[in-house]
């Protein structure tokens, strides 16, 4: 009996994602992630406590200017309800506009744009993409630093 023939699914599966190759990625800081449409950033409470110390509230957590309880599924940071600004998004004195906790972002922050949506089609990173001047740029992320990102739970399960 002559073998199996391979279908074009089970080719492309063993060829990998269509991210096999790597994805070009380096954050410019530009806010443009932070803003639009509303949506939730889901932070934990080791999240919330770096941020509250961050900010000068050690021990105090965040109030509700920073920081929505979502359904029962956790907190999120707020948004302005006039533009869906992160209140985290500050525009400085020369007119650029960022986040003003960088270094203690969430994990949800940390892993753009490596999100199972964005990594869904060639057509669904593009179109983020078309947002993100940071996105096709910067350093190759390989396959291994996606599927991390991708797969991070915690701060602790991303590299420093």
């Amino acid at each position: 009996m002559p073998p199996k023939k391979r279908t074009s699914k089970k080719r492309a599966a063993e060829a990998g994602p269509w991210y096999a190759d790597g994805l070009k990625f380096k954050c410019t800081q530009c806010g443009n992630c932070c803003t639009g449409a509303p949506g939730y950033v889901f932070v934990n409470q080791k999240e919330i406590d770096a941020i509250a110390a961050f900010i000068g509230r050690p021990g105090r957590g965040l109030t509700k200017e920073h920081l929505r309880r979502v359904y029962n599924s956790g907190y999120s940071l707020t948004e302005d309800p006039n533009n869906g600004d992160c209140c985290f998004l500050k525009t400085t004195p020369d007119g650029k506009r960022a986040c003003s906790i960088y270094p203690v972002r969430p994990l949800q922050c940390r892993t753009w744009p490596f999100w199972d949506d964005l990594l869904e089609s060639p057509e669904a990173w593009d179109s983020a993409a078309d947002g993100c001047p940071g996105m096709n740029r910067g350093k190759t992320h390989d396959l291994v630093q996606i599927r991390v990102r991708l797969n991070a739970r915690d701060w602790d399960d991303l590299p420093s």
